[in-house]
């Protein structure tokens, strides 16, 4: 397994808990929460903010 594709993975997981996690586990600071629950840096923070916003209005 390369690390794009681990990183990619940690990513898409983070994704998918933010798009289905009740708003009180994740507010005020969705970067924080992400890095501290999966490890992850800002940046990848923020990707995982922008996919799980992909994913929640596919589902609206």
């Amino acid at each position: 397994m390369t690390d794009e594709f681990a990183h990619s993975e940690a990513i898409q997981k983070a994704a998918r808990w933010l798009a289905t996690a009740p708003r009180h586990e994740v507010q005020p600071a969705a970067v924080p929460a992400l890095k501290r629950q999966f490890g992850l840096t800002a940046q990848e923070a923020v990707a995982a903010i922008r996919e799980a916003n992909l994913i929640k209005a596919r589902a609206a």
